[in-house]
């Protein structure tokens, strides 16, 4: 005799392969459900390791909150203030615009930032991002560091001098003309971020004082929380109720909002999207039972009359679409982690075969397909999938129910 529960007992033997036809269908729904589960799995963890190394990257040159909004008379005494705020743990003034870049008859338009590099090691990891000049940031005096992009681009080597123009080159007051400035390249960042490292160039804070006629007066500052999700959005809450008017303090995520906020879209898009491989898995579920609840007519009438209730009876189909919902589940999970662990032989081997590139590095700026299934994500997968086999069985599971003893022992 079985311990187990006669639904389940006979959900197990009515699923049991036989030369049938609803047998080949119930094989087809299960492999829906595995190829829904799988896509959904590999899918879901490339888009949400996408977002974790982007927001890496993003946090590696963002500060965690900048405060900015024109320029900054008193820098150095708001700086001050600001270290005084709870949870910020460092402060660093900047300079930043745009500025036009000549060397050896090549122009670009880059945007100038100016800082100071000791306490700018502390907000950010542009220290950690300098991958030629002893690795470390040298901008003391007409010094500046570049991106590897824009070296690359404009054929810059370390020690070479470029000629940067900023708006106050094409001022003119009287017979006074101001010159543009030569800066020598003592550093080349690579962050990984393209439209940083082929548009953004550091210099130290007094050299982008005079490029823009500041004097001692700064663009903004930034600041390092001690976290940076809630700590920096109580930060930036907190100042937005006290600074001057015309100051603002945004976070790293607001000031990067469009961005993560269109991969959050295409993550949840194409969730629903691939989620339908298990919708269509789950009807071929559905014309499986509703085809074995009629072949089973008699069957149900035998149960019935011996005392089986519509409840037991509506549960027996139900059981049927779960156990298939949980083959299918535990399959097409292993083989989605045995995709995601092994992504970057795949994407070497499929590069070979199609003789294309599958995920050109420069484009996306890292070195491999990021993938990173987290726990939320994987539960939704499992149990979204689970849910919508089990509800695939509720409509013949009803009419199953419903059949009268007496009718279903008359069916022939």
């Amino acid at each position: 005799m079985t311990r187990l529960p006669f639904e389940l007992f006979l959900g197990f033997r009515y699923l049991k392969p036989k030369r049938t036809f609803v047998s080949v269908i119930t094989l087809i729904s299960l492999a829906g459900v595995i190829i829904g589960v799988w896509a959904l799995i590999v899918v879901i963890s490339v888009m949400s390791g996408f977002d974790r190394e982007l927001r890496g990257k993003l946090m590696g040159m963002h500060a965690h909150v900048n405060v900015t909004g024109g320029v900054i008379p008193k820098g150095e005494e708001l700086t001050a203030s600001l270290l005084k705020e709870p949870r910020v743990k460092a402060a660093s003034p900047f300079v930043m615009g745009l500025v036009l870049l000549e060397f050896n008859k090549r122009v670009a338009t880059p945007y100038l930032k100016g800082i100071d590099p000791k306490r700018e090691v502390q907000v950010s990891k542009l220290g950690e991002y300098i991958a030629d000049g002893r690795g470390k940031l040298d901008l003391d005096g007409e010094k500046v560091v570049i991106g590897r992009e824009m070296a690359s681009q404009c054929g810059i080597y370390l020690g070479d001098k470029i000629t940067v123009y900023s708006p106050r080159t094409i001022e003119k007051k009287g017979e006074e003309v101001y010159l543009p400035m030569e800066l020598t390249v003592t550093g080349i960042f690579h962050s990984g971020m393209f439209e940083y490292d082929v548009g953004l160039i550091f210099t130290s804070v007094e050299t982008a004082q005079e490029l823009y006629n500041l004097h001692n007066e700064v663009h903004g500052i930034e600041l390092m929380t001690d976290d940076p999700f809630a700590g920096a959005k109580e930060v930036a809450d907190n100042l937005n109720k006290k600074l001057p008017i015309g100051l603002r303090a945004q976070t790293w995520a607001e000031q990067n909002q469009r961005i993560l906020g269109a991969i959050q879209v295409e993550k949840a898009t194409m969730f629903f999207i691939l989620l339908l491989l298990v919708v269509v898995a789950a009807f071929c579920i559905m014309s499986t039972l509703i085809t074995s609840t009629v072949q089973k007519t008699r069957e149900i009438g035998v149960l019935k009359a011996l005392g089986a209730t519509g409840g037991q009876i509506s549960r027996l189909i139900l059981v049927q679409g779960f156990i298939v919902g949980v083959f299918g589940v535990l399959v097409g999970a292993g083989l989605g982690l045995l995709t995601i662990h092994n992504l970057t032989p795949i994407q070497d081997f499929l590069s070979r075969v199609l003789g294309v590139e599958v995920f050109p590095r420069e484009i996306y700026n890292f070195t491999q397909i990021p993938a990173h299934l987290a726990l939320r994500d994987a539960l939704t997968i499992t149990v979204s999938a689970l849910l919508i086999c089990t509800l695939g069985g509720l409509i013949p599971a009803l009419w199953a129910a419903k059949l009268e003893p007496v009718e279903a022992l008359r069916h022939d």
